[in-house]
């Protein structure tokens, strides 16, 4: 990982340059040295002109949508739906569809997109399954160091765009063993609830299991588009014992849509406090800070975090190496939650 370092005043650079400008032109590169330099110029050049097996996976439009491969899909819509947001909707080829039963999946599972200019590739979750014309919709955020997310702002409604997967990214277990599901997201992080919104509570499974979605975005202009909150907030309102949304908003710098209930803040331990089923627990028995000093059983919730890892590193602690799982941190942690009970998307 490359780090930029903190620049020294400019007087100080140029004294220390002129001090050791004799003692430079006098040493000898070591051979150690020389060597190092070799190695790493021989590596970084592999890095670019030789892909990963991944990167350099072969491209097959008449094989099953598949981990091992790549396959093209046409770009059927592209819409803006927010300041450097689009809803981007592709187009799998009919002979590379999975059977019908395959293409709902009760987890939460994402795709590799690569961009071809420069052989990078980068994992996006789609909103729902793959729909029964091969139809996959995403819905991503141009940031200014994301290559793959310009590239694909870039792409026109019969453009070829090649994508990888579906990869697993979280089993979801049928068996009515969690209480209470939260759903904690940041920015575009809402997608995989979406996904298991769409998948797992529309569907009915695990009829004994209550979902909470806390949602947070800078602002009204950067919210989930319509397309995504609509449903969550009518299904809410409907079956309001099984699924809750909140969404908050750091400003309002915005007109709201008369359907969206915002709240003005930063999801904090007290709105997870408060959003946990307040029951009596056997098991654990410390006070909270709840009036009426209710006892609070975290034993059967499972909470569920994906956004920007500062965002991650405060609710649930940063993810470990390589995107590792890592100890449970920050609110959750101080909530008495356990490893098992949290999951870094």
């Amino acid at each position: 990982m490359l780090r930029h370092s903190i620049s020294r005043p400019l007087h100080q650079s140029f004294k220390r340059q002129h001090s050791t400008a004799t003692t430079q032109v006098r040493r000898r590169r070591s051979p150690l040295g020389a060597g190092l330099a070799l190695s790493f110029g021989v590596l970084t050049s592999y890095y670019f002109f030789f892909p990963d097996a991944s990167r350099g996976a072969p491209t097959s439009k008449y094989e099953k949508l598949s981990p091992s491969h790549f396959t093209p899909c046409t770009v059927t819509s592209s819409e803006p739906r927010a300041p450097n947001a689009r809803l981007i909707t592709l187009s799998v080829p009919q002979e590379a569809l999975p059977s019908s039963d395959q293409r709902h999946f009760p987890s939460i599972w994402s795709v590799f997109v690569k961009d071809d200019d420069i052989q990078v590739e980068r994992p996006y979750t789609p909103l729902e399954g793959i729909g029964p014309e091969g139809e996959i919709q995403f819905w991503i955020k141009k940031y200014p160091n994301g290559e793959v997310g310009r590239w694909l702002h870039s792409k026109e409604v019969g453009d070829q765009v090649e994508i990888r997967g579906p990869l697993q990214t979280w089993l979801w277990k049928d068996d009515n063993f969690w209480d209470e599901v939260v759903m904690i997201s940041g920015g575009t992080g809402v997608a995989p609830f979406y996904q298991l919104f769409y998948n797992v509570i529309l569907s009915g499974q695990s009829p004994q299991t209550r979902f909470t979605l806390l949602h947070s975005s800078r602002s009204p202009l950067e919210l989930p588009p319509s397309e995504i909150l609509r449903p969550l907030y009518s299904y809410a309102s409907e079956h309001p014992a099984r699924f809750r949304i909140r969404v908050f908003v750091d400003k309002l710098d915005a007109e709201v849509d008369g359907e969206q209930d915002l709240t003005v803040g930063r999801i904090n331990k007290d709105v997870i406090e408060s959003t946990i089923s307040r029951k009596y627990s056997s098991v654990q028995s410390w006070m909270w800070p709840f009036s009426g000093s209710a006892k609070l059983d975290v034993q059967k919730t499972l909470f569920l975090v994906c956004g920007p890892e500062p965002m991650i590193a405060v609710i649930a602690g940063p993810h470990g190496r390589n995107f590792s799982q890592g100890p449970v941190g920050g609110i959750l942690a101080d909530l008495g939650a356990t490893l098992s009970q949290v999951y870094k998307l």
